[in-house]
C-alpha cells in the first residue's frame, strides 16, 4: 500500500471580500458624480416652470408672470404641465425643472419625507379656494346624522379637510396631533356620527351625488363640471396652505434662479390675483392672506 501525502490548504475567500469592496466603491462613485452633476447645474434664461395640469389656474399664474413680469427681471418662462406631482418633484430637485408652484407646505414635507428629495420653499404665492360640496343640501347645518362625507385620500390634504371640519365644531381631532396633518384616526369626537369616505381629489366631482358632502379644491370641482352653487361652505383660505415656489435646494443661488423668486415676490403677482376675471383663476386662487 503506497502511502501519499496530502497538504490541505485553507480556501482564500479575499477575491469575495475584493468584490464586495468594489461593488460598494462603484456605488459611492455613482453616487457621487450624480450629486456633483446635479449641483453643477446652470440655469439659462428660458426657466421650465411646472404646474399640475388638474389645477388649471396654476398654468394661467405662469403665463402672466412670464408675459408680463419675467421680462423685467431678464427671464422667460415655460409653463411645463405634470400630472405625477412626485415625478415633477423629482424634476425640480434634479434641476430639469426651474420650479414648480403646485403644492402646500405639508404636502412638500410629505413628498421629502419619503423621497429624501433636496427641495425648498422659497415664498408662498397663492391660496387654494378650498371647501364643502354637496349635491343634496343646501346649508352645513342641514347635513343629517351620519351623513356620508367624502375627504382627500392623500395625507397632507385629508388634514386640511379635517382642520377645517374641527374649526367649525362639527369634529374633534386628538390635541396631541398638529391637526393640519390630522388623519381619519385622528378624529376623537364625532358628535353627528359622521360616516368618513376617502377618494382621490380627482374621483370627488363624479362621487359628489352619491355621497352627501364632498372636501375639496374649487379647481378640481370645477374642472368636474360641478357648479359652484353646490358650495355649501368656503371658508378663507388660511395660509398655512399656501402654495410654494419650490426650487432646488442646490440651485438655489443660481443667478436665474435668483431672478425667477424676484419675479414672483413682484407685488404685481398679488395684485393680478385680486383683480383678475379669468374664471380659471377668479375664486379659485386668491392672495396670499396674513394668517
Amino acid at each position: 500500500m503506497t502511502q501519499q501525502n496530502f497538504e490541505l490548504k485553507k480556501k482564500k475567500t479575499w477575491p469575495w471580500l475584493a468584490v464586495i469592496v468594489a461593488i460598494v466603491l462603484i456605488a459611492v462613485l455613482g453616487w457621487y458624480f450624480s450629486a456633483q452633476q446635479r449641483h453643477s447645474v446652470t440655469f439659462g434664461t428660458t426657466l421650465k416652470v411646472h404646474f399640475e395640469p388638474a389645477m388649471a389656474g396654476e398654468q394661467r399664474l405662469i403665463e402672466y408672470v412670464g408675459q408680463h413680469i419675467a421680462p423685467d427681471y431678464g427671464i422667460r418662462l415655460e409653463a411645463v404641465g405634470l400630472q405625477d406631482p412626485v415625478q415633477a418633484d423629482r424634476a425640480v430637485a434634479e434641476g430639469q425643472y426651474a420650479a414648480t408652484v403646485y403644492q402646500h407646505q405639508w404636502w412638500l414635507k410629505q413628498v421629502v419625507d419619503a423621497n429624501k428629495f433636496e427641495l425648498t420653499s422659497t415664498l408662498p404665492l397663492f391660496q387654494w379656494a378650498f371647501g364643502i360640496y354637496s349635491d343634496r343640501y343646501k346649508t352645513i347645518a342641514d347635513l343629517p346624522e351620519g351623513a356620508e362625507i367624502v375627504v382627500p385620500n392623500d395625507g397632507a390634504n385629508q388634514g386640511q379637510a379635517l382642520w377645517l371640519l374641527q374649526r367649525i365644531g362639527l369634529i374633534g381631532l386628538d390635541p396631541s396631533v398638529e391637526p393640519r396633518t390630522a388623519k381619519l384616526k385622528d378624529i376623537k369626537e364625532n358628535p353627528h356620527k359622521f360616516n368618513f369616505k376617502e377618494l382621490d381629489l380627482l374621483t370627488m366631482p363624479r362621487a359628489l351625488n352619491s355621497v352627501d358632502a364632498a372636501i375639496g379644491y374649487v379647481s378640481q370641482f370645477d374642472a368636474g363640471k360641478v357648479s359652484r352653487d353646490k358650495g355649501i361652505l368656503f371658508p378663507p383660505a388660511p395660509r398655512t396652505f399656501a402654495s410654494q415656489l419650490v426650487i432646488g435646494t442646490p440651485y438655489l443661488n443660481d443667478e436665474n434662479i435668483i431672478k425667477l423668486k424676484k419675479a414672483f415676490a413682484d407685488p404685481r403677482v398679488q395684485q393680478w390675483l385680486k383683480e383678475s376675471d379669468d374664471p380659471l383663476v377668479q375664486g379659485v386662487l386668491v392672495p396670499v392672506s396674513d394668517k
